[in-house]
């Protein structure tokens, strides 16, 4: 791949930036656009609408912080319009460099103190590893072998928020939004993303989705491939083992259809089958190159059916994989997964499809990090969702970036011509020495 100097990153930027706003549907909201996405990539700390607008504009603060909030928090342009632009002028860069392999679906949360702001309830946060008062949204991501960008995005509505109505409405929740499960969120995205024409990728997620088998199901009728994180509890029925056929019929009333249930006759965990396979059954494969080394690890493979609520089924589920990380010295493995990957995938490959999903990692690190997804200080729905959706064409513009030049290459971060602040100037609701500093 060549490596040839490109032309002024900010003329490419407006470039990008102008491509874009024609998803907008109205000329009067290209500038505030352009001047945000500037704004969530500019070296400023708090990337919210006050400090972006004093570094803009530094002579018209005020008017600028209106006009930005104004498009952030109020307009009515359309998410699903501008992450389509987004996906159609990244993804083909991407590709430039490798196939699409992955659709990565995730969910992340943001901190929150009070209890006002859209969504806001006590639940899993993942950046503070614990349960705590926080916001939660469910992305897909998809992904090559050298990059990702989230192409769907949306906020988690805890049941508490869905069923209070005054709660709703103050935040601007749509009226025809119902309760969905995370699972049930990731499940309609993909099938979003599967009308249309982006190539399809296998169906990667940790255990909070893998671990639900109406979301495995949703998958493969889909007709998606998935290699889905498990919990260690996860039933399934081992090899040479199936659930007992009905009944021979009677004669009287409907013929049975239903498994026969046995307390002798069970499926087992994916634990009892970890420890049940002879410790040959483990070899040491090696994924990717990681900061200081090679990453690589014990890993088995089995091939099994899946065992949830069997006796409620009349079909026989379809037989899949079952992979196993047991690392060196562990005492019992550390993770599982389940896969619908075809029968004849080598061990290595299903270890670097599962493995790919560190890249979400690296998405959500970035966004938060780099670009201030975390930053939007609304309360309202069209705002959170806003302000997400522009810190994404944001970092797409960086992805774009990265992938025309080799992959070894050096890391692209913009460099913007912006006015200085105004010498004193504070945002609102910091201390006087803040700004004397």
């Amino acid at each position: 791949m060549k490596n040839a100097p490109l032309p002024n990153i900010e003329a490419r930027f407006r470039a990008y930036a102008a491509k874009l706003s024609t998803a907008l549907g109205h000329t009067d909201r290209v500038e505030p656009f352009q001047a945000y996405c500037t704004g969530l990539l500019l070296p400023v700390e708090r990337k919210s609408v006050e400090p972006m607008a004093a570094q803009l504009a530094p002579g018209q603060v005020s008017a600028k912080h209106q006009s930005l909030h104004h498009f952030v928090a109020k307009a009515s342009w359309s998410d699903g319009a501008v992450m389509k632009a987004v996906r159609n002028y990244v993804l083909p860069k991407m590709q430039s460099q490798g196939p699409i392999l992955a659709w990565i679906v995730d969910d992340t949360g943001f901190p929150k103190k009070g209890k006002h702001s859209v969504g806001v309830a006590r639940q899993y946060c993942g950046q503070l590893g614990k349960q705590d008062n926080c916001q939660c949204a469910v992305s897909v991501s998809v992904a090559t072998s050298h990059a990702s960008l989230p192409v769907a995005y949306r906020l988690y509505v805890p049941q508490e928020w869905s069923a209070d109505r005054a709660r709703r409405t103050r935040a601007g929740i749509p009226e025809e939004l119902a309760f969905q499960t995370k699972p049930e969120i990731a499940l309609e995205q993909l099938s979003a993303l599967s009308k249309t024409d982006t190539p399809k990728g296998v169906v990667l997620a940790d255990a909070g989705y893998g671990n639900d088998s109406e979301f495995r199901r949703g998958v493969r009728s889909l007709s998606l491939s998935y290699v889905l994180g498990i919990q260690k509890s996860t039933k399934v029925w081992p090899p040479g083992t199936e659930p007992l056929p009905p009944p021979e019929y009677s004669g009287c009333g409907r013929p049975p259809k239903l498994p026969r249930r046995s307390l002798q006759h069970t499926p087992v965990s994916v634990w009892q089958v970890a420890q049940d396979l002879a410790n040959r059954a483990y070899q040491t494969v090696t994924w990717r190159e990681g900061t200081n080394k090679m990453l690589s690890s014990r890993f088995a493979t089995v091939r099994v059916c899946e065992g949830h609520r069997y006796y409620w089924r009349s079909d026989c589920p379809p037989e899949e994989w079952l992979l196993i990380e047991w690392l060196e010295g562990e005492s019992e493995p550390t993770r599982y997964w389940l896969s619908n990957l075809d029968a004849a995938v080598s061990l290595a490959e299903l270890v670097d499809t599962a493995k790919l999903r560190w890249r979400i990692e690296r998405d959500y690190q970035e966004l938060k990090q780099e670009i201030g997804l975390g930053h939007f200080e609304g309360r309202g729905w069209r705002g959170f969702h806003h302000h997400a959706t522009l810190c994404i064409a944001a970092y797409g513009f960086l992805v774009a970036e990265r992938s025309s030049f080799s992959p070894s290459g050096p890391d692209i971060r913009p460099s913007f011509t912006v006015p200085q602040v105004p010498e004193g100037w504070q945002p609102r609701g910091s201390s006087p020495q803040a700004g004397a500093t």
